[in-house]
């Protein structure tokens, strides 16, 4: 199957195309070329506009639809939330399971295993969010599921036969040696939920750690005498910080010190951190018992601690050029680029670059989601 999608801007390799069209085959980016230089042969996409540019990746997806990974660890569940996504632009994600029991994360990881040799579309690996964290810093997790990492442990967290597989843990919990040895099996390890010190994420560093989960939220903060987490992420020039842009999370002005501090962009993605309630009508739902309400943009439990959020990808990056004043060139970076280089996935997708993966989207004027493609198959028009 071979197809150009042409008549809008396209943002190719960190630059803003005019006149210019993608050209696609077998699902993957064959050439990007001026318009005017198309086979009159080749069948054409119109975007009448739109701006064309990579689909976005989300490493934090708790839910979507009205779904929550970890009520039903299947691969009905994972179609239901991918498809929630795909209207948001995202093109992979990582399902993402919330602090559970052993057996619990198996039958995720085998859900996981099952949706990727079944096809389903977006589905890139798993992000395991505990339950290995510091108790101090549980936040929204339940503290009943709460352990540290052993062999059984181990063992699940690294079942996924393909696709990749992200675990975020409390180093100051966790054992050196397992940080190392879960790097050398290729999970990629991001430190969250935790109050380790300044020194202790040096040594997690070293160990295998390379980024953290949703910073400024769940950890230690920065203060005059122990910079904390916070401190040791922004002085790491090799640490990925994924971070929530829903103004809510975090203040916007601790968002761009950050990136300042950080020395520019490099190092920072977007990520959701979603609930259910993201393309779906219903606005609540249960975890772990309690009952969550999403309303005016934010998940809250009834004592009002964040619970996860209520944000698509798309919304991310219009939030990120607005609050943290950055081109959209710069915010689609991170949902994009950023992401992908942060799992390994940059060699097949997070760019419109020739041999890449079609995955693309058509964003508006106003920066929303017109239509969704992955593998060049359109999964989403909203025009339909």
């Amino acid at each position: 199957m071979r197809f150009a999608i042409s008549n809008g801007p396209v943002f190719a390799d960190g630059q803003m195309l005019d006149g210019h069209a993608v050209v696609v085959a077998e699902g993957r980016i064959e050439a990007i070329v001026p318009a005017g230089d198309l086979d009159p042969a080749v069948d054409t996409v119109d975007l009448a506009g739109a701006m064309l540019v990579p689909g976005f990746i989300d490493v934090q997806v708790n839910g979507g639809g009205g779904a929550l990974f970890n009520d039903d660890p299947s691969v009905e569940t994972l179609r239901t939330i991918a498809a929630a996504h795909h209207r948001f632009g995202t093109t992979a994600l990582l399902p993402t399971l919330i602090s559970d029991s052993i057996p619990k994360i198996r039958e995720a990881v085998q859900a996981v295993d099952a949706a990727i040799a079944a096809g389903v579309p977006g589905i890139a690996g798993i992000h395991i969010e505990g339950p290995f964290l510091n108790v101090e810093r549980k936040g929204t997790h339940d503290p009943k599921a709460i352990r540290t990492l052993d062999d059984e442990g181990f063992d699940a967290i690294t079942g996924l036969s393909c696709g990749k597989t992200l675990v975020t843990l409390a180093p100051e919990v966790t054992d050196e040696k397992r940080m190392d040895q879960l790097r050398q099996s290729g999970v990629i390890v991001a430190a969250g939920h935790t109050d380790a010190t300044f020194a202790q994420m040096e040594k997690a560093f070293a160990a295998g750690v390379s980024g953290v989960t949703h910073l400024f939220n769940a950890m230690s903060q920065i203060t005059p005498r122990e910079p904390g987490v916070v401190g040791a992420a922004l002085a790491n020039p090799q640490c990925w910080c994924g971070i929530i842009v829903d103004g809510f999370h975090v203040d916007p002005v601790a968002l761009r010190l950050a990136i300042k501090a950080k020395g520019g962009l490099d190092r920072f993605l977007l990520v959701s951190d979603a609930m259910p309630p993201v393309g779906h009508d219903r606005k609540d739902f249960e975890l772990n018992g309690e009952t969550i309400f999403a309303s005016g943009g934010v998940c809250r439990r009834a004592d009002g601690t964040l619970a996860g959020a209520d944000l698509d990808m798309a919304s991310a990056v219009r939030n990120a050029s607005t609050l943290l004043d950055l081109t959209i060139g710069d915010a689609i970076r991170l949902a994009t680029q950023n992401p992908a280089q942060f799992i390994g996935l940059d060699a097949e997708m997070g760019r419109i670059s020739p041999g890449l993966r079609a995955n693309l989207v058509a964003l508006d004027d106003q920066r929303r989601v017109l239509r969704t493609w992955i593998d060049g198959k359109e999964i989403f028009d909203g025009g339909r």
